[in-house]
């Protein structure tokens, strides 16, 4: 594994203002001197009038183009035009030369009359302004003269992968007195550092993508007389435009002009994508493929991608630097190597012929699927296995043959064992040991494969094809960001750990909206010890710096995170009426309350932004936030209509005009989009949304969910007034499903000293007139909140909070259930139909022991713990282990936070080897099945089915002996191109543990007192998020019960956790 090294003058970094800086580079240009007598200064003073870089013009072009952006830099932030030299007068621009393929015969290779990209013009040389100057070692003649004189060391540079020396050199060339020099290992290297000066300057590298204006700043100075940039940690680092349409295809086409096959896809769009890429530090791409043939679209294409100095690479579906949809354009015969081989060995030669004058910048993807991104069909699995060995052996065979009998073990090749292909490696398929194992998440997030032990050894190494979008099962997700930071960081450091490390490569569909993990996906690549598995705070403090202004830092961090742990725990393309509960643990309205929360910090940032950055924080973080809160209203809507309509509520109709609303308020947002900056982002969120019915492609026209109106026009049989309680789609008086026939009683969820504050139960109007009612508890201790009202045609459906006086409560042991009439003087003839509704309270009075000084309490027939709250970490049986300790995640998982293992990289432990997690519990209930389950991460067997995440757990007694703990398997074998059996559920969810009995284990619970929980994580990426203890009141929701009440910690009389953002740690919740 690489990792970058920081050599240098760090003296000096502490003398930076914090206005300008590049995103957790270190810093070596400042907007002020600060008295330092060593300050260079090169914008501003001496150079007001604009300054110049120097190149030397035999060095790549993609650095001087890059040079050429350096200059625009200047004038952007200073306002001042600055020049570009190579040193000689009357130069003409920079060529990269070359003969573009004839795109109109695409089976047989000849190429097209020679054609240039001319790079930017370049100035007489004026050697008394020139203040940067920037080369490639080895290819510059201006930074070896500077090298062989002395004056320039880089000897901590010269020969790594894509390393820069940057150094103030006093008379480097004749007529200049002293400039910042900026000095690549290679060609990226080069571009790299010359970058890095513009991001420090003020320029940030989405400036034309999500139109971040420059920081402008009359004055630079570079206060750093040295630094060196090591090699990035992960040798390859791109992302891969799986242009799905409808957004990027609709904009291209709109903004360019078509191209000989379709879209405008040309070099005119790409342009943009590899200059945004190497700003970003990022060197590799795979193409947009479905609406595009990347090499034949435009015959200038393919060499661009050279000249940017980009590596061009082919999607795990594309072989041999082809598209996707050439073979089935301009070939005859399937597309099935074992049917059609020679005419597929001759797709590949052309494949080859057409990218060698490129292979010093290509990566060649290796091995094959079926037609259109899927499965090999038609063949077992052992004769699929055969054929790929057959196949990549000739591939490779082809490879070195074409590129001049090269030794293809120096080649660089990738084969990406996405979806089935993974599966082959269990039925014998090798790989080449030169190959890079290019292992592929489950499309979600979640890393499926890593390097063994036995295969970090490999000369190819391995890397990882990580989803920030995705088309297929269990939901398209492509509209807008979902994406977690904290988990990224936490999946790719897991990566990294064990050695996956060679390439990454993202794939981020329209790339649009996806701006901000993309950004954080290439840090966390180019620097993995710089962003370590907790350092998304601090990273997107400094991005919001980046792109704002320090001042508005702090709040745009929490904002930018909040979003991202709500949009991730469910994605939008999933949230559906039935996800968020309407009538358990207050659910429903505690996330909306949470969405509301943030729109409105969000919208007030917004307000008080000055102009010019509105429409950047338009696009990155209020957008996102108001479509966010309005498709989860929406769905939530749907929920509410549907239980008052089951309830008969009149308020079901509004409800309707509700959602109708915000629907309207959806389509608003979508036309303000459309018309931000004049129209320039248009049809990048024509992606469908709502509408989605169980079925995994997306809809043809955003729908919304299906509600139900009510006739309004007569009262209910059962009278003018309902009455429903929490946990129940029930209604009194009258009859349905949910409660006893002609029944006039419904129960709230009990109320203890250890549970909620309140329950509630609502009064709504069912008729056609203005009624009053009043509710009388039978003791005067049990206290409503209101206990009077009107609802009607003026009046509204009312929530009455039911609680209990405590201090004046019987005292503990006490349990009966009060009665709460419920009574109104506006019955007719229902009188004689329905009895007088009443509401029921259960209440438990009880104390736990004086000797139970610190553990969650039982109430309401459950436990449940937030899994970073343990009491304890018990060292492992066996000393000498591996060195590992649990860690918590934080600003992670669908609420919080997690728990797991660390070192990230660390084997697969025994229980007597693993440290446990120890929770103390007291438990009132006695229960043969206390069903405790684990809310985990959806981690898969990332070592391999013979190595499966496991872990141990354990109830009992506190103060016996603990008897030998249950080992759980939470994930199933991976068979073929299925998942294992609950993945859908899991990745849906954002954990194991909500669906089905994956986590659940059973323990007998003889008698009442303390228990002791251990839980054993044998390996790392097994992170708790939740633990559930159920003796039998657990309630179907999607966050599940909220967190017990913790002895030490809360209070009796003032604990409050009626739902999920009332435990202690929520982020965006109610508690610090």
């Amino acid at each position: 594994m690489h990792l970058p090294t920081r050599l240098g003058a760090l003296a000096l970094t502490c003398l930076l203002p914090a206005a300008v800086t590049a995103l957790g580079q270190e810093r070596i240009i400042s907007i002020t001197a600060n008295n330092s007598a060593s300050a260079f200064q090169i914008a501003g003073g001496p150079v007001a009038g604009g300054g110049q870089i120097l190149v030397s013009d035999n060095d790549y072009w993609g650095v001087i183009r890059a040079a050429g952006n350096l200059v625009q830099d200047f004038g952007r932030v200073t306002g001042v035009n600055y020049t570009l030299s190579c040193g000689k007068a009357g130069a003409p621009p920079a060529r990269y030369e070359y003969s573009g393929v004839n795109n109109l015969n695409n089976t047989h290779f000849t190429t097209l009359a020679p054609s240039f990209f001319a790079g930017p013009s370049y100035a007489e040389p004026a050697p008394a302004k020139v203040v940067v100057i920037a080369g490639t070692i080895g290819k510059s003649a201006v930074i070896d003269a500077l090298v062989a004189a002395g004056k320039l060391d880089v000897a901590a540079t010269k020969g790594k992968w894509e390393a820069f020396t940057s150094q103030v050199v006093d008379d480097p060339v004749p007529g200049t007195a002293r400039a910042l020099v900026i000095a690549g290992s290679d060609a990226r290297g080069t571009i790299f550092g010359i970058y890095d000066v513009s991001e420090q300057i003020g320029v940030s590298p989405w400036y034309f993508w999500t139109d971040t204006p420059p920081k402008v700043s009359k004055e630079h100075y570079v206060v750093a007389a040295k630094k060196v940039q090591g090699s990035p940690s992960v040798r390859y680092r791109g992302f891969f435009l799986n242009d799905e349409q409808p957004a990027l295809t609709g904009w291209v086409s709109e903004r360019f002009p078509d191209t000989t096959y379709g879209p405008g896809y040309g070099p005119e769009f790409y342009k943009l994508i590899f200059e945004v890429l190497l700003r970003l530090r990022a060197n590799y791409i795979w193409p947009a493929l479905w609406a595009s043939m990347f090499e034949v679209d435009d015959p200038g294409n393919q060499p661009l991608a050279d000249a940017y100095e980009i590596v061009l690479g082919t999607s795990h579906t594309e072989p041999l630097m082809r598209a996707q949809n050439e073979f089935g354009k301009f070939y005859q015969g399937p597309w099935a190597y074992n049917l059609n081989n020679q005419t597929i060995d001759d797709y590949f030669r052309y494949g080859i012929q057409r990218a060698k004058p490129y292979a010093r910048n290509s990566l060649w993807t290796v091995g094959m699927r079926g037609t259109g991104d899927t499965a090999i069909e038609g063949l077992g699995v052992e004769h699929i296995v055969e054929m790929l060995q057959t196949l990549v052996k000739n591939q490779r065979n082809l490879i070195a043959k074409g590129l001049g009998g090269v030794d293809i073990t120096k080649v660089p090749q990738a084969w990406c064992l996405y979806k089935e292909v993974m599966s082959y490696l269990f039925h014998g398929l090798e790989v080449p040991d030169d190959v890079t194992l290019l292992w592929a998440d489950d499309n979600w997030g979640n890393v499926r494969r890593l390097p063994t032990l036995a295969e970090r050894g490999r000369a190819g190494g391995a890397g990882v094809y990580y989803h920030f979008d995705y088309v297929g099962d269990v939901r398209d997700y492509k509209w807008i960001n979902t994406i977690q930071l904290s988990k990224t960081a936490e999946q790719m450091h897991m990566a990294y750990a064990r050695g996956a490390d060679r390439i990454w490569i993202v794939n981020v569909g329209d790339m649009k909206a996806l701006e901000l993990p993309i950004n954080h996906f290439f840090d966390l690549a180019y620097d993995a010890k710089r962003w370590h598995v907790d350092s998304t705070d601090e990273w997107t403090r400094l991005w919001a710096t980046r792109e704002f202004a320090p001042a508005y830092a702090a709040e745009i961090s929490n904002v930018v995170q909040r979003y991202s742990m709500y949009a991730s725990r469910r994605k939008f393309e999933l949230v559906e009426p039935q996800v968020f509960s309407v009538i358990n643990y207050r659910e429903a309205d505690a996330v909306l309350e949470q969405w509301a929360n943030l729109v409105a910090d969000a919208q007030a940032i917004y307000d008080k932004l000055p102009g010019a950055l509105q429409a950047t924080f338009f696009q990155t973080v209020l957008q996102p936030s108001m479509a966010g809160e309005i498709l989860t209203r929406i769905q939530v809507g749907g929920a509410r209509n549907n239980l008052y309509a089951g309830q008969k509520r009149n308020s079901a109709n509004d409800v309707i005009s509700d959602v109708l609303a915000l629907s309207q308020q959806d389509a608003n947002l979508t036309m303000r989009w459309d018309a931000l900056l004049g129209g320039k982002w248009k049809h990048f969120m024509d992606q469908t949304h709502l509408g989605y019915d169980g079925y995994w492609q997306q809809p043809m026209r955003n729908t919304l969910p299906s509600m139900v109106h009510v006739q309004t026009n007569f009262p209910s049989l059962a009278g003018h007034i309902g009455i429903g309680v929490e946990g129940s789609n029930a209604t009194i008086g009258g009859d349905d499903k949910y409660h006893s026939n002609s029944g006039n009683t419904l129960a709230v969820p009990p109320l203890d000293p250890y549970g909620p504050s309140t329950r509630y139960f609502d009064v709504f109007t069912r008729g056609t007139k203005e009624c009053e009612w009043e509710a009388v508890p039978w003791q005067p201790w049990v206290k409503l909140s209101p206990s009077k009202g009107t609802v009607g045609t003026k009046g509204s459906d009312t929530r009455v909070l039911v609680s209990i006086d405590w201090a004046n409560a019987p005292p503990a042991p006490y349990a009966s259930t009060i009665n709460i009439n419920v009574t109104t003087p506006c019955r007719g003839i229902d009188r004689y139909y329905f009895r007088v509704p009443m509401v029921q309270v259960p209440v438990v009075n009880r104390v736990v022991p004086s000797t139970f000084s610190a553990g969650f309490v039982e109430s309401d027939g459950v436990v449940a713990i937030t899994g970073a709250h343990y009491q304890a970490i018990k060292p492992p049986a066996q000393s000498g282990g591996a060195n590992v300790s649990y860690h918590t995640f934080a600003n992670y998982g669908r609420t919080g936070s997690g728990v797991g293992l660390v070192p990230q990289g660390a084997e697969k432990l025994s229980l007597d080897t693993a440290p446990a997690l120890e929770y103390s519990v007291y438990l009132f209930t006695n229960h043969s099945a206390a069903n405790v389950s684990l809310y985990l991460s959806p981690v898969l067997n990332y070592l391999g089915e013979d190595v499966p995440v496991e872990y141990g757990i354990a109830l009992f007694p506190a103060g016996e002996a603990q008897p030998t703990p249950t080992v759980v398997r939470p994930v199933g074998p991976t068979v073929g191109g299925n998942m294992p059996d609950g993945w859908g559920g899991a990745v849906a969810d954002s954990v194991w543990g909500r669906q089905g009995s994956f986590t659940r284990s059973s323990f007998k619970v003889a008698r009442e007192g303390a228990y002791t929980l251990r839980i054993w994580a044998l390996m790392p990426g097994i992170i708790v998020q939740k633990v559930v203890v159920d003796l039998g009141g657990v309630r179907p929701s999607f966050f599940g019960p909220p967190e017990s009440f913790l002895v030490g910690r809360d209070k009796k009389g003032a604990f409050d956790s009626t739902s999920f953002v009332d435990e202690v740690g929520t982020l965006g919740g109610r508690k610090k």
